[in-house]
């Protein structure tokens, strides 16, 4: 969610200055905060006792020539209309309260961002890799079945869900939370039935994902003797204390891999003009994902290691480290070329980041 309103934010506030100068003007709003509210959830509905608190935090580009811009009222707007669009049993207006304290960047931070080369503004890293492993893509492809279609037909299912994948063996295990929501189920049973829903649509899919045997745990930490089950208002953990902030979700691949190279920089809500901890994560990924393509089955996996330094040119980075592991019977002289060229494409391609943000054409998480 903090990530999702950061981006929201960053995006709002570049169409502002597009229309406005025709550029996307400096700023980084990357420090979102979500402190939870309080919530007394009941089986066939409860109540918000406390509302959401969203702290909006970072730097922007508040005024140009004198001119003050309505970067705070534009910042509110996103979030609101973000967290409205996700969350369909959430009160907006009643149960979250919004606070923006974005202020002026760093004058050191504009003057790099001003240039007419695109310097980048830290000096950060990005990786990526390709492709994902039976688990990894089991994982990523149960949350957006329960997230964009599952809920659609199940309305007891809310958006707050975490899907945590193992295998050991031939044997992946799905440990799945997932919030749901009191008012559309009537009791004890019908909870039970819905996460039984959930497990049996989940091994449905899995069986087009995977050979492997998929067994599928649904909220464990239920305890239906003591009334303990996951039952919110909302379908929104944040709804009681659970708090949040930019960076601890989803990566630029849609996972948290952290057994594979993984950023530590968040991507959303950094502005995508010259902030590297953006952007050569998304590259990262993109250069990974096509050399696998374009290599047509010679190459076994790939990662990317891209690092910048402050005040140097975006697109030509201090090390762009291609590690690929040929398929069998392969050598790295048959794939290195078109390797090196699908990196060089996409460094080419920098420019056009911002639009394909902007567009829905990439994502950061």
């Amino acid at each position: 969610m903090a990530d999702g309103i950061s981006e929201s934010v960053s995006q709002a506030l570049s169409r502002m200055y597009l229309d406005e100068y025709n550029r996307i003007l400096h700023h980084n709003t990357d420090e979102t905060q979500i402190v939870g509210g309080g919530s007394e959830p009941k089986f066939g509905g409860g109540r918000v006792t406390s509302p959401i608190y969203i702290l909006l935090v970072g730097r922007a580009t508040t005024e140009v020539n004198g001119e003050k811009l309505p970067f705070r009222q534009t910042a509110i707007d996103a979030a609101q209309k973000y967290v409205g669009s996700i969350a369909a049993h959430l009160d907006v207006d009643q149960n979250v309260e919004f606070d923006c304290k974005i202020g002026q960047g760093s004058i050191d931070l504009r003057g790099v961002f001003d240039q007419r080369s695109v310097l980048a503004n830290d000096t950060s890293f990005g990786v990526g890799f390709a492709p994902f492993s039976d688990t990894e893509r089991l994982v990523l492809e149960s949350e957006k079945f329960l997230t964009l279609k599952l809920k659609r037909k199940l309305p007891a299912l809310g958006e707050d869900v975490k899907v945590m994948g193992f295998r050991s063996g031939d044997k992946i295990r799905l440990t799945v939370a997932a919030a749901l929501v009191d008012s559309e189920i009537e009791d004890a049973d019908e909870y039970a039935n819905v996460c039984a829903q959930i497990r049996d649509k989940l091994l449905d899919q899995a069986t087009k994902l995977t050979r492997r045997e998929v067994v599928i745990d649904v909220n464990t930490a239920d305890d239906p003797e003591l009334g303990r089950f996951y039952l919110t208002c909302t379908g929104l953990s944040m709804e009681a204390g659970d708090d949040g902030s930019v960076g601890r979700g989803n990566r630029a691949n849609g996972l948290i891999t952290p057994c594979r190279p993984m950023s530590l920089e968040a991507s959303a809500g950094k502005n995508p003009i010259n902030h590297v901890g953006k952007i050569y994560n998304i590259v990262g990924n993109q250069i990974a994902n096509d050399i696998i393509k374009e290599t047509g089955g010679n190459v076994k996996e790939v990662h990317v290691r891209i690092l910048s330094q402050i005040g140097k040119p975006v697109d030509e980075p201090q090390v762009a480290s291609l590690q690929i592991l040929p398929a069998d019977g392969v050598k790295i002289a048959q794939v290195k070329g078109k390797a090196e060229a699908v990196a060089q494409h996409w460094f080419d391609e920098i420019p056009s980041i911002p639009q394909k943000l902007l567009t829905g054409k990439i994502t950061v998480f």
